[in-house]
């Protein structure tokens, strides 16, 4: 299974239609957001994406319930520590980087997904992968990505817009 991987979009809904085209293209089954869509408006880029989309809500999400009312069909939203498994791996996923290296040791997760940095850190620590993929939007840090995760495998590309 390949999953699309974003965080920190900030509303730059060109870069969230790169991405959308990026995922459609791969052909991912799933993509998750870990936090800072900022607002209902980026649904006009995210619309196209052919799958559906896990968010967490990051420190600047407004109108929260507008957002799940919109991404209604297309996308879900969870809280900061939305823990699901895929292809029989475990993950966690946050927008904060709260305690990241003590789940990962914790051996628990295979996968710990989190944003807010917008730097990218992509380790193992044990048997557990730790992924900030940076941040999707490129304010911060001027270099745009997102990644496409080989979830069985445990390969993960970094693709920059």
């Amino acid at each position: 299974m390949l999953v699309g991987l974003m965080t920190d979009t900030h509303e730059n809904l060109d870069n969230i239609k790169k991405a959308v085209d990026i995922f459609n293209k791969k052909g991912v089954a799933l993509v998750l957001h870990c936090g800072d869509i900022i607002s209902p408006i980026t649904y006009s880029a995210f619309k196209d994406l052919k799958c559906s989309i896990r968010f967490v809500f990051g420190n600047n999400d407004g109108e929260r319930p507008f957002l799940i009312s919109k991404f209604q069909g297309l996308g879900e939203f969870f809280n900061n520590g939305y823990k699901f498994e895929l292809e029989d791996k475990k993950f966690i996923m946050m927008h904060e980087p709260v305690g990241i290296d003590e789940l990962a040791s914790s051996g628990n997760y295979d996968y710990v997904l989190y944003g807010h940095t917008h730097k990218q850190d992509i380790r193992n620590i044990g048997d557990t992968m730790i992924i900030n993929i940076g941040e999707t939007s490129g304010i911060l840090t001027g270099t745009a990505s997102v990644g496409v995760l080989d979830v069985k495998n445990k390969k993960l590309e970094i693709i920059n817009l």
